[in-house]
């Protein structure tokens, strides 16, 4: 074998280059941007043949958040050019905003809580300084609540504050009213008064006179003790009774501790709601009462919407 056969074959290796296209993704973004245009041009096109009352029209059509323009909700937008509903507020966030604010009113403030423990401070004096009335210190408790100042004078066996199934007041409980009545006068909230009883029922009490009738007179009797004392007869915002519905809380229901008289010193947040319930409609919600004048319509919420977007955009032009 000669030597020149003895030598390495020469190899070459050449990179097979392939070339990629871009596929077809372009011609997507090139139909939505197409799309895209050809909506601008045809706003364009309504804007421009629209007399201004129909541009409001739509534009308060597209405040209109879908769920009130189907059921035909009334909400800030109320035009006769669209159908009733729409507004600012699709999200109901000015509601939200509303009941978190009506939270932080009813909490009370520091002055508040401060004047009702120098109330509660005072009652305890008056109480103590009275040597008659210095016994029923254990029968009064008192607590705060969301409400208010809690008064609470108990019943016992041995020192019933009313004679036994009666409104009539013990001598003791009309002098214990009569002196916390300056007292509550010195602070300018408003009360409650509510009347409660054990379950001890009386004969035929579901249909004739019963707890429920009771602890209204008992607490309508405090009542008059207490204006009776001296008390500003206008400070009262409520007086109520609630029976055996309510007993104390560890307690059997049929414990004399039940048969009790409950002061409420109200926050003034509080006594604001009582006065005016309507208040609830800053929460945000839709009132369905007094609707005013408006009558029933055989139409169907999707007819009333078509019709009044067709009024609002009017006859369309050539252009």
């Amino acid at each position: 074998m000669s030597q020149g056969d003895n030598r390495r074959p020469i190899i070459i290796r050449r990179k097979k280059v392939v070339k990629s296209h871009h596929g077809g993704s372009w011609k997507i973004a090139l139909a939505d941007f197409m799309t895209a245009l050809m909506a601008l041009f045809l706003v364009m096109w309504i804007l421009s043949s629209a007399s201004r009352e129909q541009r409001e029209g739509v534009a308060q059509y597209f405040s209109t958040p879908l769920v009130a323009a189907i059921t035909s909700g009334d909400r800030v937008a109320v035009s006769e050019n669209v159908i009733p509903g729409g507004g600012p507020d699709p999200t109901f966030k000015e509601g939200e905003r509303a009941r978190i604010d009506l939270r932080q009113q009813t909490r009370p403030s520091e002055r508040q809580r401060r004047a009702f423990r120098d109330l509660q401070e005072r009652i305890e004096a008056a109480i103590e300084a009275d040597p008659d009335l210095k016994q029923l210190r254990d029968q009064l408790r008192f607590d705060m609540t969301p409400e208010g100042l809690r008064i609470q004078l108990l019943d016992t066996e041995q020192r019933p504050m009313f004679e036994l199934g009666s409104a009539r007041v013990a001598p003791y409980m009309r002098d214990l009213l009569r002196l916390i009545a300056p007292l509550l006068n010195e602070l300018p909230n408003d009360l409650s008064i509510s009347g409660h009883t054990d379950s001890l029922a009386y004969l035929n009490g579901i249909r004739g006179y019963g707890n429920w009738e009771l602890s209204t007179e008992r607490a309508n009797a405090s009542r008059r003790e207490l204006v009776a004392g001296g008390l500003d007869a206008s400070k009262l915002l409520r007086v109520a009774g609630f029976a055996d519905q309510v007993p104390m809380p560890d307690t059997e229901p049929s414990d004399p501790m039940n048969r009790r008289i409950e002061l409420l010193v109200l926050f003034e947040a509080v006594a604001e709601r009582i006065r005016s319930p309507r208040v609830v409609n800053g929460l945000g919600l839709p009132s369905t009462l007094g609707g005013g004048n408006r009558q029933p319509s055989a139409e169907t919420p999707l007819e009333r919407f078509n019709q009044q977007l067709n009024k609002a955009l009017g006859p369309a032009s050539s252009p």
